[in-house]
């Protein structure tokens, strides 16, 4: 399979990804999205790393795909936080947030 076909998946998944942050108010949509941006993103790296026969991006796949389990963990955290405190889940309202 040749690697026009993963970049234009690649691409395709980053862009909805980057549209649904740039839309969506609500923080666990925002952090989804975030999520098909760095998948996208591991889909190019292991498909330019299959192009050229390396194990290099590959193994860059697994390191964001670990980076991206702690970003979730740390904004699932976060959500649930402001849930208990009853504060708005609106991410335009959040205010405490900005330092």
């Amino acid at each position: 399979m040749n690697v026009n076909w993963f970049l234009i998946v690649s691409a395709l998944i980053f862009c909805l990804g980057a549209v649904g942050v740039l839309i969506r108010r609500n923080p666990l949509v925002v952090l989804l999205c975030l999520e098909l941006m760095l998948n996208a993103g591991n889909l190019a790296l292991i498909g330019f790393s299959r192009m050229w026969g390396g194990t290099d991006g590959q193994i860059f796949a697994i390191v964001v795909l670990v980076v991206a389990a702690c970003e979730v963990t740390i904004g699932l955290g976060i959500v649930v936080a402001l849930f208990r405190r009853r504060l708005p889940i609106d991410v335009d309202e959040l205010r405490e947030m900005q330092g």
